[in-house]
């Protein structure tokens, strides 16, 4: 007869299996791609329950069948976790290289940052950003209280997108560079804005610069991921028609390893230079032990790393992100990740999903989805 223990651990084997499997499904539905961000928080949990279960084997004598698929199945679910998430750690090699002798005059300096709409430590705010000293600030939740008190950084970065909203998907850029061209896109919804911009550093060049913030999927109002998928395909894909250096930033609302993204970055053929350096975790700032990289930077494979860093506490659920890059001669070293026949496929994939999506919701339904997500 099994011991009470026994048969916990057996059961929580079975849950990380198949929280680790069910990601492996290419499905929108938010109680699918929620498994993509705790995969070391599941990594540990398999660790643990493995160490438990293997004490009770050794402990009883006695070791059945179920004991060893579990055991099976606990350490193929520690070994897949660990794989995913070995990019993000200094045992891998660097996916941006780091800039030799940067020019100042060839970099930008760019701190991205989630404010939390409801957040109004605005002091603090901008006493992290200003010892940053970006040369490009980028937040989102911003809503017109917050785009009247960031307005004070318009003293040493006049140039500025302003978009404040009420909904959580307000958006506003501060730049010390002129702003060449700027493009407000709304690439799903006419809700949710995207920015499309060009900057213009000292040196004479010019930087495109993509600031996104898609709707998330949300298990507590049972939102799937379908609208964020899709806006980060069409995202991808206009940057890839482009020529000339460019940044991507911007609360994402998913992990740096999930399928989503790592589509988005082989469709818009960037970098990360989060890999090989580290996890870089920007949410939840008030749970230390549920914590993801949700606030991202990519590139283009033309530009080198002089710097990243996660910020301080700014009062918000979100650390902000500072990042900067240069044009050098350095990042001739480096080729962003190819996308290959699959890859397009699965991106096409995506955008049907939400087409059939949005031609089977009525009118009345759309409006009860987006008063919820706020």
């Amino acid at each position: 007869m099994l011991e009470p223990l026994r048969i916990v651990l057996l059961v929580l084997a079975a849950l990380l299996v198949l929280a680790t499997v069910l990601p492996l499904a290419r499905k929108p539905y938010w109680w699918i791609r929620s498994f993509d961000f705790p995969r070391a928080q599941i990594a540990a949990l398999a660790a643990a329950t493995l160490g438990a279960l293997v004490a009770i084997v050794l402990t009883t004598g006695h070791e059945g069948a179920l004991d060893t698929a579990a055991l099976v199945g606990l350490g193929a679910v520690v070994l897949y976790q660990a794989a995913r998430m070995a990019p993000y750690t200094a045992l891998w090699k660097v996916q941006t290289v780091d800039a030799v002798n940067p020019d100042r005059d060839r970099s930008l300096r760019l701190v991205v940052s989630n404010v939390l709409i409801t957040n109004r430590d605005i002091e603090r705010w901008l006493a992290v950003v200003r010892k940053a000293d970006p040369d490009v600030v980028a937040a989102v939740e911003m809503d017109a209280w917050w785009a009247e008190a960031a307005g004070a950084l318009k003293a040493t970065h006049p140039h500025a997108v302003e978009l404040p909203q009420d909904d959580t998907y307000g958006m506003c850029l501060y730049s010390r560079y002129p702003l060449v061209e700027t493009d407000v896109r709304h690439l799903v919804e006419p809700e949710v804005p995207s920015l499309f911009l060009t900057v213009g550093l000292p040196s004479g060049e010019r930087v495109r610069l993509v600031v996104l913030h898609p709707r998330p999927p949300r298990p507590d109002i049972g939102q799937d991921s379908t609208f964020r998928d899709a806006e980060l395909v069409l995202a991808a894909r206009e940057i890839a028609t482009g020529d000339g250096p460019i940044v991507v930033c911007g609360d994402l609302n998913d992990v740096a390893w999930s399928g989503t993204t790592t589509l988005f970055q082989k469709i818009g053929g960037l970098l990360d230079p989060r890999i090989g350096r580290g996890l870089y975790s920007t949410f939840h700032a008030r749970q230390r032990l549920l914590r993801y990289p949700l606030d991202h930077v990519f590139h283009s494979a033309d530009l080198a790393l002089v710097s990243l860093a996660r910020l301080g506490d700014v009062g918000s659920d979100h650390f902000p992100m500072c990042v900067e890059l240069a044009l050098s001669a350095a990042a001739a070293e480096q080729e962003a990740p190819p996308a290959s026949a699959d890859t397009h496929e699965q991106a096409a994939d995506v955008l049907d999903e939400v087409q059939a999506f949005k031609a089977g919701e009525t009118a009345a339904e759309a409006a009860e989805r987006k008063a919820d997500d706020v």
